[in-house]
């Protein structure tokens, strides 16, 4: 599993968000420094232990109505081949040296993790603490699931829709959070979440939509 660092990040995850936010087609604000909290999000596991995985929400209150936006990313040690659009910014760790921060909906390490959770065969993990899994993830599997992979990532107002073999079968990022969403019941796979919004009430939404 996992193991997360009580350590400092430069820049920080934030930092770097506030500057890439903005240039999202699912951005709904109109600041072009959002001012943002990290309000909830869990991690999964890279079997192989080399990428991070976090799915993290983060609440922006530069406007009139807080928004709260749903982040997958993925840290790793060296440069995604390919992936040059998808980078969100570099950070120097405190113990794992330099990172290149990922928009993990376009890391195939994410993806596969996504549908590993969908098929029952990962586990949603704490946010912050190492080795604890965290029950508040709810996830409803996807019967016969089979190893799938993204072959096109589509950015646009309603979120990023991830093509999986040729079309087979879509995974949809929520990014704009709807508290209370029940989501698309008629979807065979399906991942909410819980986070912590700017009146600290918790509430719950989707996450992750497999259409």
């Amino acid at each position: 599993m996992a193991v997360i660092h009580r350590t400092t990040m430069e820049p920080g995850k934030l930092e770097l968000l506030s500057a890439w936010l903005p240039t999202r087609p699912w951005y709904t604000g109109s600041a072009a420094e959002p001012r943002l909290a990290r309000v909830g999000g869990f991690r999964l596991d890279d079997p192989q232990g080399e990428v991070g995985i976090e799915f993290m929400v983060v609440t922006d209150t530069s406007g009139d109505v807080p928004v709260s936006y749903h982040v997958p990313l993925t840290y790793r040690a060296a440069p995604l081949d390919g992936a040059d659009q998808a980078l969100v910014g570099t950070s120097e760790h405190g113990v794992l040296g330099r990172r290149w921060v990922y928009d993990g909906a376009h890391d195939p390490v994410l993806v596969d993790q996504v549908l590993a959770l969908l098929r029952g065969q990962a586990e949603p993990q704490a946010q912050s603490v190492s080795d604890t899994p965290d029950p508040t993830v709810t996830v409803r599997p996807a019967d016969g699931l089979a190893a799938m992979a993204s072959t096109a990532v589509q950015d646009a107002k309603h979120g990023t829709d991830v093509v999986l073999d040729e079309g087979a079968a879509t995974l949809v990022v929520a990014r704009v959070l709807e508290p209370g969403s029940p989501g698309d019941a008629e979807a065979p796979g399906q991942v909410t979440a819980v986070w912590r919004p700017a009146d600290g009430d918790e509430v719950r939404g989707v996450f992750l939509t497999l259409g």
